[in-house]
């Protein structure tokens, strides 16, 4: 039998160069006087303006790939079998489609090499492309194939009349960027001795070296460490509402978000708040790679020619010693070279005002010397002026404005966002060489369940995930239980022991009481229906509380030590406190309500859904006995809520008598699957996302049941609505297509097209409310049948609606359409739906191969 592996280059390039030409729009008369950079989803000439082809030609041209390749191993040999090579053409389809998602232009994409590039068109495909579950035989013929089509794509580009220009302008910027920056470094290094040039080039190695790595503590597979090139992830800050009135034009201000690396672009000193685990050790050591970093293509020119200083607080602060001063700073974090400094070296860089100062954790510190902190922050800053300054420090260590009066702005780290989460993954699996597929399942896992979901959030916990993940060799613990368990396992425990940490305000609490503490405010929280407490109201709790827990230290450096070291605690505003994660509140105030026996509390909340999560974790918590009372009573409650909780709550209980669980099941019976839509919608107020896990489907399913289930999650709207929904998006129902398409409303836009609208026949169709839509539709190459729904811009529908894909046009406006010259724009359009009768005169702009129905008509 041919190796599969080797096959995909015996396809002559003669073969492959006029299927790969066809993915692309031609050359543009004066194309050659492009100069710019061209995305390549800027090129493709499927779903876009210049469209040439449609995207079911891309599969046309990836079963051509693959029957040549078949025909290339010679009769009688074929590496897969018929059923995977047609696995193999989907697959294949899905990664060239991905040439139109790319952000990459045709210069960065040569320069990636083929490896890369189809690397990239692989990973952007990769949960796709898992569904597939291809042997080995068909993974390497699907690899092969991928690799050579990537090959001439790449020659491709290098052979376009746009691509020498910009290649020669490409390199003009380059050189353009490096004049810059000599000329900032001349500014900069007015009169460097030859001593001094010397040994920044030698401290330059070693902050690299040092600091070019990404480590991650607290982890069951141990202390990892990933390079930091990989591992990076750009989050953003954001300025606190209430930013001063006298913020100059184009300052960072309320409500805005710039990248968290950019931020001494804007501000030469700045105090980051972020929570455990957000990223801001990790944002210190990018700065200072890159601020020593001599290639300078970073773009960044504020850190050209700079020198960075990595003053970690929890080191430099040491029992009984003043801060260091300047010529002390690499000495007091352990610097090796620190020795071979010149004299009057670090306050010549300063004086120069070339310094760049990451101070980071001013929580790590003991709290009666960050007052002592502050003020040689301050005298640092006025002694030196014109260095660019970074302090970080967790959101309730200092007050607010702490250093307002050294001219520091305040910025915070916000959470992760849903791609950022999906890079992070990507990039962790990449950096620990962990197969991709692996990490594509745990996006799947995290987007599909409510708890992970609520999980990752930042850096520290999506890392906690992963390793979990991998070290469980693709599953995660199989109940919540445990994964909040391993959770907290880490936060309070091993990741300050692992950073060899010690505890700044001389408290050192054991876990367990740590745990003993937290359940007590979190279950206060919950029973007061509260998300939020008192400071006094804390203080009061954890001090009645310590007498108990043989603690010798007050309620307060009890509190302080929680909020500063937990990693769960936080105060959101002055006086007042909450759990960081709203999922370890619920898990560990229903630990507490499970040792206090209040089973008539939990019960008597069944109701509200806010108490969904502690009920349920409440039966994983419970032992056997008291598990089956709370689902018997759950399902004697007799309401459609209550049922569906017991359902959901079974799987969370370790042993159940068989009566109890046919009790259980039985009376979820007769709402799932739901008989009707209404039935459905009902189902879904009732449940929530507690509904998803017993929704069946879609195999075994027929098409009317399997609308009726779609429905019901559509009508849920979560993000793990959405993933679950991901199921049905091949379905072939014309019903459950529809369904689809119309459930969009229900969905944050952006990842609803993405994800379902995307995979979905356009014979349905969308209805838009707004110029987000239209940027939604534009993102997966427009779509055929549109329903503007409301007023309208003219301008806003050209500009936005891809041109050579709208057929049908329906404008629902409350007014009548004054005017239809415009809709000449749009060359495939067929009809023109329109509420109320129109002047002959505006009937007569109509282009003629277009039909106006001047009707209110439902399609579909």
């Amino acid at each position: 039998m041919v190796d599969p592996g080797a096959l995909g280059v015996r396809i002559a390039s003669g073969v492959v160069t006029p299927l790969v030409k066809k993915l692309f729009v031609r050359d543009q008369p004066g194309a050659a006087l492009v100069t710019e950079p061209v995305r390549i989803s800027a090129l493709v000439s499927f779903g876009r303006e210049k469209r040439n082809v449609t995207p079911k030609d891309v599969e046309k041209i990836a079963d051509e790939l693959v029957r040549r390749a078949l025909r290339a191993a010679g009769p009688g040999e074929r590496p897969v079998e018929a059923a995977e090579a047609v696995a193999v053409r989907g697959a294949l389809a899905h990664s060239l489609a991905a040439l139109g998602t790319l952000t990459i232009d045709d210069y960065e994409a040569v320069a990636l090499g083929p490896e890369e590039f189809a690397r990239r068109l692989r990973a952007d495909t990769a949960a796709t492309i898992a569904s597939f579950a291809f042997s080995r035989d068909a993974e390497l013929f699907y690899e092969r194939l991928l690799h050579t089509a990537s090959l001439h794509i790449l020659n491709f580009f290098t052979q376009r009349s746009t691509y020498v220009a910009r290649l020669q302008t490409r390199q003009s910027q380059q050189l353009a960027r490096l004049v810059q920056a000599i000329d900032v470094l001349v500014e900069r290094l007015p009169s460097q001795s030859s001593e001094d040039a010397a040994f920044e080039s030698l401290y330059a190695t070693h902050i690299t070296e040092r600091h070019g790595t990404l480590t991650i503590y607290g982890l069951d597979t141990g202390t990892g460490e990933w390079p930091l090139d990989t591992a990076y992830l750009s989050l953003e800050a954001t300025r606190e509402r209430g930013a001063p009135r006298d913020a100059a034009p184009g300052d960072n201000h309320a409500g805005t978000h710039i990248p968290a690396e950019r931020v001494l672009a804007q501000h030469d000193q700045v105090l980051l708040r972020g929570v455990a685990g957000s990223g801001k050790t990790t944002l210190v050591q990018w700065l200072a790679v890159t601020t020593v970093d001599r290639s300078y293509e970073h773009g960044l020119t504020h850190l050209v020619g700079r020198v960075p200083f990595v003053l970690p607080m929890r080191r430099i602060a040491r029992p009984g010693a003043e801060l260091p001063v300047p010529g002390d700073f690499l000495k007091a974090v352990g610097c090796p070279v620190g020795g071979e400094q010149p004299r009057g070296w670090v306050e010549r860089v300063l004086r120069a005002r070339r310094g760049v100062l990451l101070v980071d954790g001013i929580d790590e510190i003991a709290a009666d010397r960050r007052e002592s902190a502050r003020r040689w922050l301050r005298e640092l800053t006025r002694t030196f002026p014109g260095n660019l300054w970074l302090v970080t420090s967790r959101p309730s260590a200092v007050p607010e404005k702490w250093l307002d009066t050294a001219g520091f702005s305040e910025l915070t780290l916000s959470q992760m966002s849903r791609d950022g989460v999906a890079t992070f993954v990507r990039r962790w699996h990449r950096a620990a060489g962990a197969d991709e597929a692996t990490g594509t399942a745990l996006l799947q896992a995290v987007r599909g369940t409510t708890e992970l979901n609520r999980l990752a959030t930042n850096p520290l916990m999506c890392g906690m995930l992963c390793a979990l993940h991998r070290d469980r060799r693709g599953f995660l613990p199989q109940d919540r239980k445990s994964l909040y368990e391993a959770a907290l396992t880490m936060l309070l425990e091993r990741r300050d022991r692992e950073r060899e940490l010690e505890h700044p305000d001389g408290v050192r609490i054991p876990y367990a009481i740590q745990v003993q503490l937290l359940q007590k405010l979190a279950w206060w929280l919950i029973r007061n229906s509260r998300l939020e407490m008192d400071r006094s109201d804390a203080l009061h709790i954890i001090g009645q509380a310590v007498p108990s827990v043989n603690l010798n230290a007050s309620g307060e450096d009890v509190y302080t030590s929680l909020m500063l070291r937990s990693g769960l605690l936080r105060e959101p505003a002055d006086g007042r406190v909450d759990f960081l994660h709203r999922t370890f509140q619920d898990y560990l105030g229903s630990r507490l309500a499970v040792q206090d026996l209040d089973f008539d509390l939990l019960l008597n909340n069944a109701d509200k859904d806010q108490w969904d999560d502690v009920i349920l974790l409440a039966i994983a918590h419970a032992r056997p006995k008291e598990a089956e009372q709370m689902l018997r009573r759950l399902v004697g409650h007799g309401t459609s809520r209550s049922k569906l909780l017991a359902a959901a709550g079974l799987p969370f209980a370790a042993e159940v008598d068989p009566s109890v669980r046919v009790l259980v099941q039985e009376g979820v019976s007769s709402l799932i699957p739901p008989d009707s839509l209404p039935e459905a919608s009902e189902l879904a107020r009732a449940g929530g996302d507690l509904v998803l896990s017993l929704l069946p489907g879609p195999k075994g399913l027929d098409d009317q049941m399997a609308d009726r289930v779609a429905w019901t999650a559509a009508q849920v709207g979560s993000e793990a609505a959405l993933h679950f929904l991901t199921r049905f998006r091949k379905h072939t129902s014309p019903v459950v297509q529809a369904t689809l398409t119309e459930a969009w409303q229900h969905f944050e836009r952006d990842p609803y097209a993405r994800d379902i609208l995307a995979h979905l026949p356009q014979q349905h169709t969308v209805d838009v409310r707004g110029t987000e839509d239209l940027h939604a539709l534009r993102a997966i190459g427009g779509w055929e049948d549109i329903r503007i729904q409301g007023s309208y811009r003219v301008e806003d529908l050209t500009d936005l609606i891809v041109r050579e894909r709208l057929v049908h046009l329906w404008l629902e406006a409350p007014h009548p359409v004054e005017g239809l010259a415009w809709l000449s724009a749009f060359p495939h359009l067929k009809s023109v739906f329109v509420p109320t009768e129109v002047p002959p005169a505006v009937a007569g702009q109509v282009p003629q191969w277009i039909t106006l129905i001047t009707q209110r008509t439902r399609r579909g």
